[in-house]
């Protein structure tokens, strides 16, 4: 069995709005909406499991998941940091899960073949990510904000989600980070931690996350092409 932990508990400061990013509405359905449908849709995916912040679960039962008529989805409550927030999400899984997707509720662009193929290569290689080869020239700078060194283009990825992982994986990193006190940005940085091999597979460069009043507009202009 195959599930999916959507995360969703951030406050989304940047957005500059009176309610969290994931209930803005991207044409005529909330954001976490066009997400949540993306897994609940795929045959692949047999579990889904979306952490909010606590404060704001009795507004996704009545909102989101009430209103659309979503059926077996669990609620994982949100915790200090995203890492917290995973891990109360995976902790909810079905222990007959074999592979699991982490995947950000403000990125709904995801497509099947996406999910598809993270299923595919996690059950190949153990883990992988998504991602899109970077278009601009990366620059790294030292504490004056001069340029300190200019990495090479080809080999630099912007990573997206879902990531992808054997369950028993990522659970055991998550307890052994948690244990050590160590915080990665991304899930996949607890697996490099632990000395295992993270598999990239391409993405979508329309596979955006929701985070800015931009990223909104552009949003429109991705469902305007559907």
């Amino acid at each position: 069995m195959n599930s999916v932990v959507i995360v969703s508990a951030g406050k989304g400061s940047r957005m500059k709005a009176d309610i969290n990013k994931q209930f803005l509405k991207l044409g005529n359905k909330e954001v976490i909406a066009h997400t949540i449908d993306k897994f609940y849709n795929n045959e692949n995916i047999g579990e889904i499991i979306v952490v909010v912040r606590e404060d704001e679960a009795e507004f996704f039962q009545k909102n989101i998941i009430d209103k659309y008529g979503y059926e077996n989805i669990k609620i994982a409550f949100g915790g200090k940091e995203r890492q917290d927030s995973v891990y109360n999400g995976l902790k909810m899984v079905n222990e007959n899960c074999h592979i699991v997707l982490i995947h950000d509720g403000a990125r709904p662009f995801l497509t099947n073949k996406i999910i598809e193929d993270s299923v595919e290569y996690a059950n190949k290689y153990s883990c992988c990510v998504v991602g899109v080869p970077v278009k601009d020239t990366i620059k790294i700078l030292d504490e004056n904000n001069n340029v300190s060194n200019t990495p090479n283009r080809s080999t630099l990825w912007a990573i997206q989600t879902p990531q992808a992982f054997e369950y028993s994986l990522i659970m055991k990193a998550h307890e052994k980070a948690n244990k050590e006190g160590y915080n990665g940005t991304d899930d996949s940085m607890l697996m490099e931690y632990f000395g295992y091999n993270v598999k990239v597979i391409e993405g979508s460069y329309n596979n955006i996350k929701i985070t800015t009043p931009e990223d909104l507009k552009i949003g429109e202009e991705i469902l305007k092409e559907k």
